[in-house]
């Protein structure tokens, strides 16, 4: 029989050490190598195994099968097409692109599960380690804040969710309900607050702490649930402790923000690491199981498709499997702010390909509109192919959670909501002007409509837009053409499996 996620979160992870399956269903196996719970969680070292096992649940894209957060929240917005092969291929995807999706998704269930798995592990770690040390306080902030960033996944996307902050017992697993998303937030409130003061700056991390999580960026996420709550003086606050710290600035050049050689670099605030370190090849991928995969294989998924691509001379975007294609409307927002330098680096037209000495061969390939993504490219020096690797499965690509550029751009949505539009301007001059555009002098419903569009066109493909249209009211507008139906479409679906076994209540207006 199978069990609600709640359950499967809890009985499912039991331990940290959880070892890579076999041909049966995960729901049916054992645990080898478990670790006994009431013997564990002791020292300063079991706390930090712990706690980088609750930030492994940042790289779960890709396990039993496809289901990135990235992908998850891209597809429903107006940045691209799913792409693939046809609408059979990754179907999970093409629905949440067509906005035919419902509570069976597959997508849309990875990512609930992953989000609680997560939250599993952080409060072990709160909840188990007694906080005797100073590692120890500093390692329950980190979980409280890892927690804080599970949950808000969660309450965006599905709104009111339930709230589990200990472990459960056996007669609890079906009987959890969902909590209201204000009461969810205000947890997570309470958690980043007491988080913040135990964490470091990010200076004063080592080279290989830096994806841990720095007192800057619990409080970026803290000014961004305040944010989503229309908590504007809050929210600006947090956002300017972030901005007056001195340990974040943009990267003199939009291209070093994606760069390889400036990961955790200046405008890093909360970034994902992945690895092209384990030399993965077709036999050895891990294909199917529950086994931590280190390499970022949506890169090579949302790569032009290798069936029709040729790549420009002298670009080292390399083919892939299609997914992720840019909308003539992304495009054409580029050219319409004179935004040349932002658009070079995030989409490529047909034209750019051909004119570099590429070629695309199939003008109505499936969800092909003329144009390619670079943004999260698949490009040859993120990946290898020396001893056995296959390059196309060992992209190192990391995922950028929170960028110094977003906190600025929220902040100036925070100051011009609290009435503040010259430091609204004064924060959003920053990222235009080095996307090398003028800075705007416009004030009331324009200035609103200036920060609007400059999300648009400087965080393409990095997941917000979809969030950002149902917050602001405008996804009836822009998303009603694609599909989008008001007072269904501004929440995913409870998966099925918890609304069935869970008991819990539905999203309106899905099945």
């Amino acid at each position: 029989m199978k069990r609600s996620i709640i359950q499967y979160s809890i009985l499912g992870l039991t331990t940290l050490l959880a070892a890579a399956g076999c041909s049966k269903s995960f729901l049916d196996q054992g645990i080898p190598g478990r670790a006994p719970l009431d013997g564990y969680y002791k020292t300063d070292n079991d706390a930090l195994t712990a706690t980088y096992a609750a930030y492994d649940f940042l790289q779960a894209e890709y396990n039993w099968g496809w289901g990135s957060p990235l992908m998850v929240k891209t597809l429903p917005s107006d940045e691209s097409n799913a792409g693939g092969n046809g609408p059979a291929d990754q179907p999970h995807y093409q629905a949440l692109d067509k906005f035919t999706f419902e509570s069976q998704n597959q997508g849309v269930l990875w990512v609930w599960r992953v989000n609680y798995f997560g939250i599993y592990r952080a409060n072990m770690v709160i909840n188990r380690v007694k906080g005797e040390t100073e590692v120890q306080k500093r390692l329950i902030a980190e979980c409280k804040a890892l927690r804080a960033h599970f949950y808000f996944e969660l309450a965006s996307l599905w709104g009111d969710v339930p709230l589990i902050l200990r472990e459960l017992k056996t007669e609890e697993y079906n009987a959890t309900p969902r909590t209201k998303r204000a009461d969810v937030y205000a947890q997570l409130e309470k958690d980043l607050l007491e988080a913040i003061p135990l964490l470091p700056l990010k200076s004063a991390q080592s080279r290989a702490d830096r994806f841990r999580i720095s007192k800057g960026a619990a409080q970026a996420l803290l000014g961004k649930i305040y944010l989503y709550q229309e908590k504007w003086p809050q929210a600006a606050a947090q956002f300017n402790e972030v901005i007056v710290s001195g340990q974040y600035d943009l990267e003199a050049q939009f291209k070093d923000a994606f760069a390889k050689e400036t990961e955790f670099g200046v405008e890093s605030v909360f970034e994902v690491p992945f690895s092209e370190e384990k030399a993965y090849n077709w036999d050895n991928f891990p294909w199917g199981t529950f086994r931590q995969i280190e390499s970022n294989i949506h890169v090579q998924l949302m790569g032009p498709r290798e069936d029709y691509y040729t790549k420009a001379t002298a670009d080292s975007l390399k083919s892939g499997w299609g997914f992720n294609m840019p909308k003539p409307k992304l495009y054409n927002a580029y050219t319409a702010a004179g935004d040349v330098v932002r658009r070079k680096q995030t989409v490529m037209s047909e034209a750019e390909l051909v004119a570099g000495g590429g070629k695309w061969t199939a003008p109505t390939a499936w969800d092909y509109e003329g144009y390619l993504q670079r943004k999260y490219g698949s490009f040859s020096t993120y990946t290898r192919d020396d001893k056995g690797a296959v390059a196309e499965l060992n992209y190192g690509t990391n995922y950028k959670l929170i960028r110094y550029a977003d906190v600025l751009l929220m902040a100036a949505e925070a100051y011009y909501r609290a009435g503040n539009e010259g430091r609204a301007r004064a924060e959003l001059k920053k990222v235009r002007l080095r996307a090398g555009l003028p800075e705007v002098t416009a004030g009331g419903a324009a200035l609103f409509t200036a920060i609007v569009n400059e999300r648009f066109l400087e965080l393409a493909f990095e997941g917000f837009r979809y969030l950002d249209l149902v917050r602001w009211g405008l996804a009836a507008q822009e998303l009603g053409p694609l599909g989008f139906k008001t007072k269904k479409h501004e929440l995913l679906p409870i998966p099925n499996e918890d609304v069935r076994v869970g008991n819990l209540q539905q999203n309106e207006g899905y099945n």
